[in-house]
């Protein structure tokens, strides 16, 4: 028996591509919806949280003091009796004048002789060394010259202390009678350095004494050799000191007088103090803030250039960015005029009939924020010339008065409501706004983050 294979023919005219037909219909139905989603709006939404926006309140300032040089009045080799830093009285001995230059081949033998310091003498270069410590920075590295120089001049000032009491008997001899006593002529800090800006006045403060790439420090070392009328200290006469600062506005600087005093950190110790306020604006615009302060000028008193950080309250609320913040116009009306009319808020509008007599109609109306004589309604429902009624009254008012608010849209429900908002603290990116106001924002609810996307009370589809 033989077996016939069957063969099944299909019918002519269906075509065998069906994987390149489904292919083209998905791809159809793509190209379709990328169009529709290029043509569509495109909206994002923002939740809203609680945060803060740490101000930034740390600026370089320049300090100002009562600040007077004093001048060699002989030629010689000076040297320094004075602790730099410290308060001098009047009739105190701050440096000698040696015109023949003895003097300093004496200072030399007794300090080989004698090179031990007292305890005091070492926990007054143990400070000094902290301090400097504390406030380096790799970015100033010049300021490691200003420091050895100054370090040189206090070791050579604590030895000149110990062996000062030898210097009285040989000036009595023929060899250094030359030794000329120089006592201060007013109570004060004796500082060794000079660098010009003594007599700089906050009134008269530019932009460009903040640029401190060409501060130069003129350092007082002893053992050098003055002529007459050269600097051979300085003498801060008063404890009152300030330091003034730029800020990048003159809004910033009104805020900041406004506050009368603030409380001020000095990063290079961390110490703080309390400062009176007051602001400057020059001919050109720059606004300029001056901290005055009535203690701790001896601690800063060899420096011109200060870190300073202003420590005011950070502002805490809920944080939204800025392009989420829209303004909207809305109608004023007395309080007293608002209605409600099943368990909904409105007003009675007067209208006319067609017989000509008066009516009136309840609109219903959206209250985006009221005060205890005034509440803010919609554009939308009324119209500028609308006469309404007082309810229970013959009272009538047309609504005209118009101010604005600002606020973000609400998209909790699926639509853009408004909002609005009182903004507390804001810079270039964010703001702070209050919590819990009425007719306003809480956290985790869900907003616009950029207005210009949507309109009010349109459909949300993120």
């Amino acid at each position: 028996m033989s077996t016939q294979s069957k063969i099944t023919k299909y019918p002519r005219g269906i075509p065998n591509n069906i994987g390149f037909i489904i292919f083209a219909v998905i791809l159809v139905y793509l190209l379709i919806c990328i169009v529709s989603y290029m043509g569509s709006k495109h909206v994002t939404g923002y939740e809203v949280k609680e945060g803060s926006l740490s101000l930034d309140n740390v600026y370089q300032g320049i300090a100002l003091r009562d600040e007077t040089i004093v001048t060699s009045d002989g030629a010689g080799y000076v040297n320094y009796f004075a602790t730099e830093g410290k308060r001098v009285a009047v009739g105190n001995l701050v440096y000698t004048i040696d015109s023949s230059g003895r003097l300093i081949d004496y200072l030399n033998a007794e300090s080989a002789d004698s090179p031990r310091l007292t305890s005091a003498d070492l926990g007054e270069l143990r400070t000094q060394i902290v301090t400097y410590t504390e406030g380096f920075s790799p970015d100033h590295f010049n300021s490691v010259y200003d420091f050895k120089l100054s370090l040189d001049g206090t070791v050579q000032k604590l030895t000149n202390s110990n062996i000062l009491q030898n210097i009285l008997s040989l000036n009595e001899g023929e060899s250094l009678n030359s030794i000329n006593y120089k006592n201060s002529q007013d109570s004060g800090v004796v500082v060794y350095s000079t660098d010009g800006f003594e007599d700089l006045d906050f009134e008269q403060i530019s932009a460009s004494v903040f640029d401190n790439e060409e501060y130069t420090k003129n350092q007082l070392v002893g053992n050098a050799l003055v002529e007459a009328g050269d600097p051979v200290y300085k003498l801060i006469t008063s404890e009152d000191w300030s330091v003034a600062i730029k800020v990048d506005s003159e809004e910033r600087a009104k805020e900041l007088a406004d506050m009368s005093y603030v409380r001020v950190r000095f990063l290079k110790n961390q110490d703080e103090s309390w400062a009176s306020v007051s602001e400057h604006i020059d001919e050109k615009g720059d606004a300029f803030v001056l901290l005055t302060f009535n203690n701790s000028m001896s601690t800063f008193c060899t420096d011109r250039y200060l870190n300073i950080e202003l420590e005011l309250n950070d502002e805490k609320g809920l944080k939204i960015p800025n392009s989420a913040i829209v303004e909207k116009e809305f109608f004023v009306i007395p309080a007293g005029y608002i209605t409600s009319s099943g368990g909904k808020d409105g007003v009675l509008r007067q209208i006319y009939l067609e017989d000509g007599s008066q009516s009136t109609e309840f609109v219903e109306t959206t209250i985006y924020n009221s005060t205890e004589t005034e509440v803010y309604l919609d554009q939308s429902v009324l119209r500028s010339g609308d006469r309404i009624v007082r309810p229970e009254s013959t009272s009538t008012y047309t609504v005209a008065r118009e101010e604005s608010m600002i606020g973000v849209y609400n998209i909790n429900k699926g639509y853009a409501d408004f909002r609005r908002i009182r903004i507390l603290y804001q810079n270039d990116e964010y703001a702070i706004v209050e919590p819990g106001t009425t007719y306003g924002l809480s956290v985790y609810d869900h907003i616009v983050l950029d207005t210009t996307t949507v309109d009010e009370n349109e459909l949300i589809f993120e």
